[in-house]
Order: structure tokens, then sequence, then C-alpha cells
């Protein structure tokens, strides 16, 4: 193996550090994320009596019997709706569940309005606020097939159930513009307190989402460790997993929305039991683990449940821990600003596309200086060629284990330092991106407000472009090769020149598959780049008189 071939410049280190960073998010895109379950079908919901009065009974609800004297029961099934600005949410009377709550403000994939229920899976494991029992169900009652009385107001349903022994009571008391609801839930037997959770279970949010199942968890707030801790599924593969403490809320959710079930002012401690439901899909033979939740404090819980989007402001005016929810992860020293940056320049420039445009050039033009810098060096790099050949050539033919290898980087490094060159500087301006990058990719996978904002042919910046032939990252591969041709090369080997050719479509081919608006981050600094190296390039050539150096070189041979 020549020489040339041994020594692998620094620069094409770090970008194929960068390539192999890229390719971690494409494999798993490509391969750890399932496809998504089938979209449940939208809720086929009776017609509803005003309000105020209960609903006429579902044509398809078979009749109870008649209640036993002393009982306080329907005699049938029937439907509950109640309508905020915010939710609409359809109840049974047959165990005081809810059968369909569908948020007005978010549309899933077809642009109906978001269904939060996961019908396919509650019919296994019952319908959200259904009765969970840790220690001992009442015996003689199944609570979650009675038939409760309802009562029903614009705003609020209550629902009671008695056979003589046991006594049952759900409430729910909606408010006309919030995304928190008051539930309250009793279960005596005989007199006596029967302590109970109400379950979330099989399943959570948006059931179109790309791995839906993997991004539901469930989750505590632990007051004393001040952190939020998440519960997946797969850790309660073997059975239940139960947690109980001095929590401020409990839930689940997925990446967008939660359920949080949050203690009526201070409240007694909360208990959360995280569940997991094995259910295929019809597009794959291999079974998913959907997690679930049921949340209590004791025998009368009374709760304050916040259902909704994972959005800051939203999540704070309810109560500060939950913006929490948000996770920014391990970059969010740099994610939650660039948040805070992309949200505050939205308010003057209403599309998000071009708000990441716009960041994205401020960020180009303050790391200016430094790419400027790093210009320069590599400028003066790529004039030091003969130089650093010279070097190589002199120490040809030599192991990588011989000792007198030590001398010739002690020779490149006084090069380095006689004429102030950083063989670290060409790789500094990919260095710097790789944090912004990461930055991006956070901000478009678990902001609410990147979900389902689009940007002229793009319907979505925090998902692939829909069609096969994406547009984006194409511009992308042009563009890069664009910058590429117009940077100063630092190495003369015609191996590692070749390599740098053929980076932009391992780029392209990474970028293929990720979200739209980190493709347009990368593009968009693509464009800004070329005008930057337009500039540098035609910035005086630095002077080194190599001449002197090489006869000082010549005369350090001879002697």
């Amino acid at each position: 193996m020549s020489e040339e071939k041994e020594q692998k410049s620094i620069q094409v280190r770090a970008l194929v550090a960068f390539a192999l960073s890229a390719v971690v998010l494409f494999l798993y895109q490509k391969f750890m994320v399932k496809p998504a379950p089938p979209r449940p079908e939208p809720p086929v919901e009776s017609k509803a009596a005003p309000a105020s009065a209960p609903a006429a009974a579902s044509p398809s609800a078979p009749a109870a019997s008649k209640p036993a004297p002393g009982s306080d029961a329907a005699s049938a099934e029937q439907t509950y709706l109640i309508e905020t600005d915010t939710y609409r949410v359809a109840f049974s009377n047959r165990g005081g569940v809810v059968t369909s709550w569908t948020l007005k403000a978010y549309r899933d994939d077809a642009r109906r309005p978001l269904e939060l229920v996961n019908k396919a899976s509650a019919g296994e494991v019952g319908y959200p606020f259904s009765y969970r029992f840790r220690d001992k169900a009442p015996a003689g009652a199944d609570l979650n097939q009675a038939l409760f009385r309802a009562e029903a107001t614009p705003l609020e349903v209550t629902f009671r159930w008695s056979n003589g022994a046991v006594r049952a009571l759900k409430s729910f008391r909606f408010s006309r513009k919030s995304y928190v609801v008051e539930v309250s839930s009793e279960v005596t037997q005989g007199g006596a307190a029967t302590p109970h959770l109400l379950g979330w279970r099989g399943g959570f949010g948006d059931a179109a989402v790309s791995d839906a199942a993997q991004s539901v968890k469930t989750y505590y707030y632990d007051r004393a460790q001040g952190k939020t801790v998440r519960v997946e599924a797969k850790d309660a593969e073997k059975g239940p997993v139960v947690h109980a403490g001095n929590y401020s809320f409990a839930g689940i959710e997925d990446l967008f929305f939660t359920a949080a079930f949050l203690p009526s002012g201070v409240g007694p401690a909360l208990e959360l039991e995280t569940s997991a439901l094995e259910s295929a899909t019809s597009r794959e033979a291999k079974k998913q683990l959907f997690a679930g939740a049921a949340v209590g404090a004791g025998s009368q819980n009374q709760l304050l449940v916040y259902v909704g989007p994972k959005e800051l402001d939203t999540l704070r005016r309810v109560r500060p821990e939950l913006a929490q929810l948000v996770d920014f992860g391990f970059f969010s020293f740099i994610a939650y600003p660039l948040f805070l940056m992309l949200n505050w320049t939205h308010r003057f420039v209403p599309n998000f596309g071009w708000t990441i445009v716009l960041v994205t050039i401020v960020i180009n033009f303050l790391l200016f200086p430094l790419k400027l810098k790093s210009m320069k060096s590599m400028k003066k790099m790529q004039k030091l060629q003969p130089l650093i050949k010279h070097i190589n050539d002199k120490y040809k033919g030599m192991g990588m284990r011989d000792p007198k290898r030590q001398d010739q980087n002690q020779e490149v490094m006084d090069l380095y330092k006689k004429y102030g060159v950083n063989p670290l500087g060409g790789c500094l301006p990919m260095m710097l991106q790789m944090p912004f990058f990461f930055a991006f990719y956070t901000v478009l996978t678990v902001t609410i407000e990147m979900r389902h904002a689009g940007w002229l042919w793009v319907s979505d910046l925090s998902s692939p472009e829909a069609h096969w032939f994406k547009f984006l990252p194409i511009l992308m591969i042009a563009t890069q090769f664009w910058y590429q041709k117009m940077t100063p090369a630092t190495t003369a080997d015609p191996t590692q020149q070749k390599m740098m050719q053929f980076m932009p479509l391992m780029m392209g081919f990474f970028f293929y598959g990720l979200s739209s608006g980190l493709v347009l981050y990368w593009l968009t600094g693509n464009l800004v780049g070329i005008g930057q190296q337009w500039f540098i390039n035609r910035l005086p050539e630095p002077d080194l008189d190599l001449d002197t150096s090489r006869k000082g070189k010549a005369k350090k041979q001879k002697s």
C-alpha cells in the first residue's frame, strides 16, 4: 500500500464521521421503524339528542334485562356526546367509558379530526376510562360491562350504577375552551371503599404515524427526582409494571399528544400501572406491543386530565412540569433555543418552511467568522501540499510501526506550526454543522408545531416528501456538488479526491428518508455556503514564501 493511501486526511475522516451519523439516522428509520398499524375507521355514532338530554339508544345495542329491585342501572346501552371548542367526545353508558375522543384542531393523514382512541385494541383491553382493579374486583359485578344510568348536560356527564351491594360513580366535567377535564370516580362494596384505577390501555394517539406502537409510552413525574420518568411497552411485556408515589402527574403519550392525569389540588399519591398489549397488523406478521396506562389515587379519584397536544405554552399553563413531556433529548441545549428561535421567527413569517430557511441563514452568517478562518487555513494547506508530499516521500517505504514515523509526524506538525495552519481547520465547518443537524432533527421530531407544517410543494416538514421522487434531496445533492467544487482541496491524494466526489451522492442517499424540514435546512446551508465560498475565493491568496521553505528543507537534508 502506498504512503498516500496510508495517510488519510483529517478532513476526510470528519466527513466520514458525519456520514456515519447520517447512516445511523437512515438505518433507524429504514429498519427499526415499523409500518404503522391500520388506521381505525372513523367512529359510527348514533343520532344524538340535544346535549341537555340523553341520546337515543344505539339501534345496534342489545337491550339489557330489567334491573333487580333496589338497583340503579339503565335498561339499554346508550351513547352520549359532549362537544366543546377543542373536543368531540363520545361516551357509552356500558361501563361509563369513552368510545371516541377527537381533537378538533388537529387532523390525521386523511385530514379527518384526529382520533386518539385506538379502537382496534379497545375491544381487547377496554375503552378509555375503564375501571381497573389492582387487588380484587367487586364480587358479583363487572363494572366495565354494567349499564350505568347517565345524567348529561352540555358540558358534563355523570354515570351511576348499583346492584344494591356494589355502587359505582364516574363523572366528567368539561370546559368550553380548555383541554383539561375534571374526572371523578368512586367504587364501594357493602359501604367499604374499593381502590381502583382508570385506564387508557391498548395504545394512544395518532395511529396513522410511522412506528405508532413504539412511539406510545407511559410516564410519571417524580417530585423527589424532579424529572419525568418514561416506561415503554417492552418493560411490561411479562406483566403490568406498577409505580406509585408522590407524583405531580402520570399518563400516556405518543410523539405529539398526551393524556396526563393530575391530582386535583395537593391530593394523595398517584399510582401508575403500565401494561402491554400484543397486537399484529394486517401488513406484517410480527406482533407489536402497545403500551397502556391505568392511573388512580385510591377509592375516590379526583383528577384533572389533560388530553391534547404536547404544546409547550399550553402544557405550562396547566402545570409547569408538564413541559417536560416535550423531550428535546441529548442536544436540548441547542435544540430548545433553536425551537424558541423558530417559534419567535414564525410570529413574523407565517410559514414554518420559510422560517427554517431564515433561521438557517442567520445561523450560517453567525458562524461565518469561524468559517472564514477555516477556509483560509484550508487554502494554506492546499499550498503546503508540495512540502507535505516532500516529507512523505522522504519517509516512503517505512512500516507504520517504524519509530521514525514519529519524526515524520513531527516534521509535518512543525510545518503546520511554522505557517500558522490548523490541521483541523478544514473540518471545522462540518463539525459546526453537526450539532445543529441533530438539533433540527429533534425539533422536527418532537414539536407539535412542525407536525403537518407545509412549505411550497411539501405537505409535512416533519416527514419525508410523500411521493417517491423527492425533489428536495435532488436539489441538495446538486448544491452539494456545486459547493464542493468551489471548496479548495486540501489533499493531492487521488483516492481521497475520488471519495470526496462521491460524498454528495452518499449524503443524498442518507437524507432521502429523513424529514423534509431537515433536508430543507441542509439545502439552505449549501446555498448560503456557495455564496460565502464565492466571496472567500476572491480574497487575496496567502503568501507563504514556499521557495524559502524548500531551500531550508534541502539544507537540512544535506546536513
